[in-house]
């Protein structure tokens, strides 16, 4: 079976966003599957040196949210920009981790869930009770998933995820991760389908 697709995203980054809404379909095009894999954008901006597109020079910033709004229009893909932003979407990453861990089925679902509550909804995802009414809307036990998040072994698990990230290379949110590939943005998506269908080039 081909290996699957690792797909390193923060809540907080709108390019993460549409690429979501994107990366699964493709990848099912080419027999693949999509792993999720949660960062935090603030440790690997420190460790990068960067900072958020919205925080850099003026101009740059004001281009950003315009591109984020044409870049969902060109993709067909729902936005607004939220009334709060950049967040931490601490809570949120966590609760991937332990659904990927727990109820498997659920993760995917609830990734998509979480991210259309901030970039669609404008609701504020860094709030743990957000993020917990997000789940009960799909049907998960939020309670035991707001438990489960806040284990040791979750935090850990998601430190690691960061770290790993770090080490592999990731600078930037989303960086998609093809057989070794690595590939970062939204813009990218084109060169990940031509790369599924014939391979390197």
């Amino acid at each position: 079976m081909p290996n699957p697709i690792d797909f390193h995203f923060d809540f907080s980054s709108p390019y993460s966003f549409l690429a979501s809404e994107q990366i699964e379909p493709l990848a099912a095009r080419h027999g693949r599957t999509v792993v999720f894999q949660p960062i935090l954008l603030g440790v690997v901006f420190k460790a990068s040196g960067s900072a958020p597109l919205t925080e850099q020079y003026g101009p740059k910033a004001k281009y950003s949210v315009h591109d984020f709004e044409r870049s969902a229009r060109f993709a067909g893909v729902r936005y607004r920009q939220p009334s709060k932003f950049p967040i931490g979407a601490v809570a949120a990453s966590r609760a991937v981790l332990w659904l990927q861990q727990h109820q498997p089925d659920r993760a995917n679902p609830f990734v998509h869930a979480v991210f259309r509550a901030f970039f669609q909804d404008d609701r504020d995802i860094s709030d743990a009770a957000v993020v917990a009414q997000i789940a009960q809307s799909l049907g998960i036990d939020s309670a035991a998933l707001m438990e489960g998040a806040q284990a040791p072994a979750i935090k850990d698990a998601l430190r690691k995820r960061v770290e790993d990230a770090v080490a592999l290379g990731v600078f930037g949110a989303p960086t998609i991760v093809v057989d070794g590939e690595v590939f970062w943005g939204n813009d990218r998506l084109p060169q990940i389908e031509r790369w599924l269908a014939s391979g390197p080039f």
